[in-house]
């Protein structure tokens, strides 16, 4: 049985999966369409895709530029969070969606909406990533996933109900590959992809260029950081939109940013994705630098757990909760002192930190040198060692007079050496 609905917002970009979905609404609700279109940095010709939606049935289109919330809010928390998904993904994806689910139903609630819809397939994460906001936000809305009601199969189902409505779509049966879009990152699935033996083809590539393609010389950028957010590139203070751009055209330039990775994706299976971070990666690497020269130890190895657990929230969907919230706050007392500057080098799909510089910083030559100083006294060691390595040889000596077994066991000198 269908709810009954009046008036549904979707989330809509325009491609394969939300252009069809629109006509779908209409014939199997019959209400009316409302697409809410987030500019969270996609290199889309937002006026055709509004057009679009008009064309193929929505009462209105939204468009906003997100791009600076995006940051601000979400990509720079997840920053110096330090999160990164499975060692490898910088969660490009992850980020987006809360933000603009919470758009959606910020829209939802200004037009008076009843439904809110959105265009992830059944096997994917974003559904769960939408939905876990849509509950948190606003429980009393209902929620469509075309994916998960029609009978529609697979994409290429989904290319022939487009075609057989006159939707023109971009994806064809040749070249099925998946792929989402913002100014953090880029990221393709699907196609011949699925097949693991698969090298990636480097046609694939949006942004980054080849290695073989890059300059023999390489690029040096310094990242200015205050309480752990990027403020400058090379002594130049810009707004945040300005400085990941002018990243991600330098990384780019020098093949910096693209990983390959099988994931475990949160309804359970695993799945294979290529991403494309190339100013995600700089910035990552130079604030992970920079945390490295003003944590103190037991900080620094202490935030590497809340970074796994931060990660897993954000993946999963689980923006809008308390324990994410709280984590914010304990993470801004870690990143009080995280200011300074970080030189990095860009070179063949390398970025390499070239450079530190921090009035907060916890090295001391004095005391790192193994020259002759003052303020470590080298005997002091000894003593130290004594105390620290006290737990092994006490369990040593328990072996020794027979209660417990020791790893070792002593040597048996009658057969080593034998008497003529």
């Amino acid at each position: 049985m269908k709810p009954a609905v009046k008036k549904v917002v979707l989330a809509y970009s325009g491609g394969l999966d939300t252009s069809i979905i629109i006509p779908w609404l209409r014939e199997n609700y019959d209400c009316e369409v409302i697409a809410y279109v987030a500019n969270v940095g996609q290199q889309d010709d937002f006026d055709a895709v509004r057009k679009k939606a008009l064309d193929t049935g929505a009462a209105k289109v939204v468009v906003e530029d997100l791009r600076e919330v995006f940051l601000t809010d979400f990509v720079w928390p997840t920053i110096r969070a330090g999160a990164v998904y499975e060692r490898k993904y910088l969660l490009g994806t992850s980020m987006a969606r809360p933000l603009i689910a919470q758009q959606q139903v910020k829209l939802a609630q200004e037009v008076g909406a009843d439904a809110l819809a959105h265009g992830c397939t059944g096997k994917g994460n974003d559904q769960v990533r939408f939905e876990l906001a849509y509950m948190a936000l606003a429980p009393q809305l209902q929620i469509i996933a075309p994916w998960r009601r029609w009978e529609i199969a697979s994409r290429e189902d989904a290319i022939a109900y487009a075609r057989a409505r006159n939707i023109p779509v971009e994806a064809t049966v040749e070249k099925i590959y998946s792929h989402d879009e913002n100014i953090w990152h880029i990221s393709h699935e699907g196609g011949p992809l699925e097949d693991l033996w698969n090298e990636m083809d480097e046609g694939l590539l949006k942004w980054v260029r080849p290695i073989s393609q890059t300059p023999d010389e390489p690029l040096y950028v310094d990242l200015t950081f205050e309480e752990g957010n990027l403020v400058a590139l090379d002594g130049e203070r810009m707004a945040p939109v300005e400085l990941l751009e002018a990243l991600n055209r330098a990384g780019s330039e020098h093949g910096v940013g693209v990983i390959d990775m099988v994931e475990n994706r949160v309804v359970g299976m695993k799945s294979r994705g290529i991403y494309e971070t190339p100013g995600g990666t700089i910035i990552t690497t130079a604030h992970r630098e920079l945390e490295a020269l003003t944590l103190d130890k037991d900080s620094q190895h202490y935030k590497d757990i809340i970074a796994e657990k931060y990660a897993a929230l954000v993946y999963q969907g689980q923006w809008f909760t308390p324990l994410r919230e709280s984590l914010d706050a304990f993470l801004a007392a870690f990143q009080k002192y995280v200011s300074g500057t970080i030189r990095v080098k860009l070179f063949k799909g390398h970025c390499l930190v070239a450079g530190r510089r921090s009035i907060f910083s916890l090295y001391r030559e004095d005391l790192a040198t193994f020259g002759k100083e003052d303020v470590y006294d080298q005997s002091d060691a000894e003593g130290f060692i004594n105390l620290f390595g006290l737990p092994g040889k006490v369990e040593a000596l328990l072996s020794d007079v027979g209660i417990k077994k020791g790893q070792y066991r002593a040597p048996d000198y009658f057969k080593t050496f034998k008497r003529d």
